[in-house]
């Protein structure tokens, strides 16, 4: 009986142990392998995404460049897309450039309501002195872009509590000289200044608010 039950392995030119162990780490293998797909959940962004399936949110780029046939924008993706998922990268491939939404020109904002940051050595902190701009809203997107840090800059360039692509900033008004390195007034004045353009879908498909 026991020689029967080995027959397959030694068939296979492996002893019975050597082919409990490969069936073992088969199993391991499968228990830790990356899901072929992955379907988008409200809130999800693909650095989220990254950080849940690789452990590690810079590994975004990964997941862009294998779909990159159906997310034409980065971070354009909306719950209920299944996603292609690789496996995590040995070497990770380099961020896309140039993929951002296009943002609403400055010059089409009435020169009436130009904020006074956008005129070189204007004070951003003296022309807003409220709280979160949007209410709910707004406290929702800091929560979700940036966890209330004002200061940090992610992978793909995009900086501060809403998480601002350099073009997004200086659209709404934003000192191009500050971005990076801009007070939390600023940055929630230029807040402001994209909701009262009716930027708001900047964040919302983004961020569910």
């Amino acid at each position: 009986m026991l020689d029967a039950l080995f027959q397959p392995a030694a068939a296979a030119g492996l002893s019975p142990l050597s082919a409990q162990s490969s069936a073992k780490a088969k199993g391991r293998r499968s228990a830790t392998a990356s899901p072929a797909t992955y379907e988008v959940r409200p809130g999800d962004s693909l650095s989220s995404i990254a950080a849940r399936l690789y452990h590690d949110r810079a590994d975004w780029p990964a997941l862009y460049w294998r779909n990159r046939n159906k997310i034409h924008w980065a971070d354009d993706i909306y719950a209920g897309e299944v996603l292609h998922v690789p496996a995590k990268p040995a070497r990770l491939p380099r961020a896309p450039h140039g993929l951002e939404r296009p943002a609403p020109a400055a010059s089409s904002l009435p020169s009436a309501q130009v904020p006074s940051a956008a005129v070189p050595g204007a004070v951003a902190d003296a022309s807003y002195s409220g709280g979160t701009p949007g209410g709910a809203f707004g406290a929702c997107v800091v929560a979700r872009e940036s966890g209330g840090n004002a200061q940090i800059m992610n992978a793909s360039g995009h900086y501060g509590l809403y998480q601002f692509s350099e073009s997004t900033w200086v659209a709404y008004g934003g000192n191009p000289a500050d971005f990076g390195h801009a007070s939390v007034a600023e940055q929630n004045q230029v807040f402001a200044n994209a909701l009262a353009e009716g930027g708001e879908s900047n964040w919302a498909p983004y961020d569910g608010c």
